[in-house]
């Protein structure tokens, strides 16, 4: 799928993420393609997805463009999306249409700094389709200077200067303070766990929007039943 149809295909629309840990119930390739499908068919455009493995399964199964990342931890850093260019590499072989990585001001492994990593990233790959994960409004506009292609949200809430701060909070606040900083598409994600933030977030004009959890891990969706139960 070309560069053109791919933005074509995601644009307002929902980005399903089928990923499943060694450590989740669901780990495995061939139930992530099945996930994959279910959420075609439930009306998702796109799928963001871990490891080559998977990815490579799910383009079996489903047509839509796929956000491919690889979770890799390594001893000398606490990034961990797309930490180096070997999961890059792998990544631009299993042909997905889009590479998100880690683009947090954090050092990456072997003490590197995203900006010389990923000019790096672009000279070996300049037609590639890269997101940039962020955390800061600071971040966002450093990646689009960086030649990032999308700008998402996804690691708000999830980093040291950033923990325990909600996409959500007052009405989205941080998500509309990052439209107004960047001019590249920004595409929402992290802890939208309902339709109403979904739909809220396509109201205020983000390119597109993903949604994990709360469609696809479903040993944490029954915890939310169970939890509410023990009320009683």
């Amino acid at each position: 799928m070309k560069n053109e149809e791919v933005m074509e295909t995601l644009k307002k629309n929902l980005i399903v993420s089928c990923q499943a840990l060694e450590d989740e119930p669901l780990h495995s390739s061939f139930i992530m393609g099945r996930m994959a499908l279910a959420a075609k068919e439930g009306g998702a455009s796109g799928i963001r997805a871990n490891t080559a493995e998977d990815i490579t399964e799910i383009k079996k199964i489903v047509d839509l463009p796929v956000i491919g990342i690889i979770k890799k931890e390594y001893p000398d850093s606490n990034v961990y999306i797309t930490p180096t260019m070997d999961e890059i590499d792998a990544l631009v072989q299993s042909g997905a249409e889009i590479i998100a990585l880690d683009a947090t001001l954090r050092m990456r492994p072997k003490e590197t700094e995203l900006n010389d990593f990923f000019k790096k990233v672009k000279e070996k790959y300049p037609k590639q389709m890269f997101m940039a994960d962020i955390a800061t409004t600071e971040e966002a506009e450093n990646a689009e200077k960086l030649g990032f292609d999308f700008v998402g949200t996804t690691l708000h809430g999830y980093t040291e200067n950033t923990k325990d701060q909600n996409i959500a909070d007052d009405d989205f606040k941080f998500l509309k303070d990052v439209m107004a900083s960047v001019s590249v598409p920004v595409i929402a994600e992290g802890k939208i766990d309902t339709p109403e933030k979904a739909k809220r977030v396509l109201e205020l004009g983000v390119f597109c929007v993903v949604v994990g959890g709360a469609i696809t891990r479903p040993q944490l969706i029954t915890k939310t039943f169970s939890d509410k139960i023990k009320e009683v």
